[in-house]
């Protein structure tokens, strides 16, 4: 029961309140959700990539064993969601959110806060779900991306819209230059951080504002139930098999499992609205998996101590 309300509290109540006030300004203000959209993409989600890229420092001794274990997980991940996708007969916009919702994770502004509560007291839990965060960021920016663009898109098409992205670009100039250790000089620094700060409050109450305009009585069709069972319960329970079977142990095995139980990512919907691929369904999702995973993911917090803690 503690570590359920230290959860809900530091966790997920915060963004409820701003899905909250999204909604409460949506609905009396009426805004322009594709302008927001634009913001997001071409202008805070790159910024906050950048910076997250950029100011990594990534324990060598432990990165090969951690991104050999998250290549494998995902792409089993990404196995099972487009056999359940298959089964459940979906649309070609439906399978891609589908998709999406079991892979792509709230790494960032859910999982951070997670592993700073649970870590406090141990720098490499943090670490680890810092390298995850970056993980993800690249699985979002290209199979998560090209699910979304796949959909309505074929053959060149995909590619010269991937190349497009300003995120792709920021991506890859934060990773080279962490590499060489460049330095930024401080009146570009400055507005940088100015952007990625906002980018968490943006592009929460731009979800929030989606969500206000959803028929809530929807929300528990096939696929939201579906996807939400594969991203809380399925995806610890892959976690889990996946850990013992590589023999990992300790901190780097607790914060593996726990950081698998995470909901749907907030880039998923925020994505989903940009190239208006079912954006409602994806909100949907992104709302009802992070209300049910303070209960989920407590669970595996508890058993994470018991196996390793």
């Amino acid at each position: 029961m503690v570590y359920l309300g230290m959860v809900f509290f530091q966790v997920v109540a915060p963004i409820l309140i701003m899905l909250g006030i999204g909604a409460a300004l949506q609905l009396k203000f009426q805004f322009n959700l594709k302008a927001l959209s634009n913001l997001i993409t071409y202008c805070l989600m790159p910024a906050a990539v950048f910076i997250n890229i950029y100011e990594t420092k990534v324990n060598g001794d432990i990165l090969g064993e951690i991104v050999f274990y998250l290549i494998v997980f995902s792409i089993c991940l990404m196995i099972l969601s487009s056999i359940v996708s298959k089964l459940l007969k979906l649309n070609r916009n439906q399978s891609a959110i589908y998709k999406n919702s079991i892979v792509l994770i709230n790494s960032g502004n859910y999982g951070i806060p997670v592993s700073q509560m649970l870590f406090s007291a141990n720098p490499l839990g943090i670490s680890i779900q810092i390298i995850i965060v970056i993980f993800q960021n690249i699985i979002t920016y290209t199979y998560g991306l090209y699910n979304l663009i796949s959909s309505t898109k074929s053959g060149l098409d995909i590619l010269r819209s991937l190349i497009r992205m300003p995120i792709v670009h920021a991506l890859m100039l934060g990773a080279v230059m962490n590499f060489w250790n460049f330095g930024i000089p401080i009146f570009l620094r400055i507005p940088i951080d100015y952007l990625a700060n906002a980018f968490i409050s943006i592009a929460l109450i731009t979800l929030g504002a989606q969500l206000a305009q959803l028929d809530i009585k929807t929300i528990f069709n096939k696929v939201i139930l579906t996807s939400t069972v594969g991203r809380l319960i399925l995806s610890p329970a892959l976690a889990l098999s996946l850990i013992l079977l590589m023999n990992i142990d300790g901190v780097v095995a607790q914060s593996l499992f726990i950081a698998s139980a995470f909901p749907t990512s907030r880039n998923s919907s925020t994505l989903a609205l940009e190239y208006d691929v079912e954006p409602n369904l994806a909100a949907q999702i992104v709302l009802f998996s992070t209300i049910v995973s303070c209960i989920t993911v407590t669970i595996v917090i508890f058993i994470s101590k018991v196996l390793w803690g």
